[in-house]
């Protein structure tokens, strides 16, 4: 009976294996998670290798904590700001300004902190971020509000609106690059004990904001109508959801990121210019 019972409960174990293997199989994210593997082996196997300097140990050139974190730093923009831009698709639209709202936000940061002159680390962090933050939202505030106020596509508005910010961003600054403060490079490279080299503060940001986009998408009342506008707006209206509401509130998101990640790259590199995020 012992025997059976062991028996049994492998039997069990298998299944529930099997089944967890084809429900990662089907999920949406599989194809890229595999995508994304592929490419990693390659690289990993076409970069070579070299001896650690402390231990002699072989280390692969691409696979290493130096290299993988150095490369999610550098990334880490445009992961926030494709949270808001994969919002945005999801309800329907589309944003193409992102990056000239990028460009914008940081050029008026830097110049808001130059007039300011000298303050505490602390205010000068919280004033830059608080611009950065304001800038971004109202720029998405405008985009959804034309959105649905003109009954244009959105791929018409974004388009204009990316050349009318990049060039506000251009004629305010006179297409020069603004030094930021040393307080805020300080926070962006802030090494948290991971050596000199290394600066994780915009990677960890990226996974706070990518953990947050996905519980506002699976776990609100409103990134659930997000999907039920972009799904089928007409069923959606009838529904008794405010489409407009929605459309405007996701273009704000949206705004909100690319501020945000103008606040982290002007901090991280030292300063923010008009052509900053070209072509993001």
């Amino acid at each position: 009976m012992r025997g059976e019972g062991l028996y049994l409960l492998r039997v069990s174990n298998v299944a529930r294996l099997r089944g967890l293997g084809s429900s990662l199989l089907r999920a949406q994210q599989a194809g890229i998670v595999g995508v994304l593997l592929t490419l990693g082996i390659g690289l990993a196997l076409a970069a070579g290798s070299h001896p650690d300097r402390v231990t002699g140990v072989p280390v692969n050139n691409f696979l290493n904590a130096y290299t993988l974190i150095q490369m999610a730093t550098d990334a880490s923009g445009i992961a926030i700001m494709g949270v808001g831009a994969t919002i945005v698709i999801i309800s329907g639209g589309i944003d193409l300004s992102v990056g000239a709202i990028y460009a914008l936000a940081g050029v008026v940061m830097a110049m808001v902190l130059r007039a300011a002159g000298p303050m505490d680390p602390g205010a000068t962090v919280l004033l830059g971020l608080t611009v950065c933050l304001s800038i971004g939202a109202l720029s998405g505030l405008a985009n959804g509000l034309m959105v649905i106020g003109l009954g244009v596509h959105p791929f018409i508005i974004t388009l204009g609106t990316m050349w009318m910010l990049r060039g506000v961003a251009f004629v305010i600054s006179r297409a020069e690059s603004i030094l930021v403060p040393p307080a805020l490079t300080s926070v962006a490279k802030a090494s948290l004990g991971l050596g000199t080299a290394l600066y994780p503060v915009p990677l960890l940001i990226m996974l706070l904001v990518t953990v947050g986009g996905s519980i506002y998408l699976e776990r609100t009342v409103m990134g659930r109508h997000v999907f039920a506008v972009g799904g089928n707006p007409e069923a959606s209206r009838y529904s008794g959801l405010s489409l407009g509401r929605v459309r405007v509130g996701v273009y704000t998101i949206s705004g909100l990121t690319a501020g945000l990640a103008a606040f982290l790259g002007a901090a991280f590199y030292g300063s923010a210019t008009s052509s900053d995020a070209n072509g993001y």
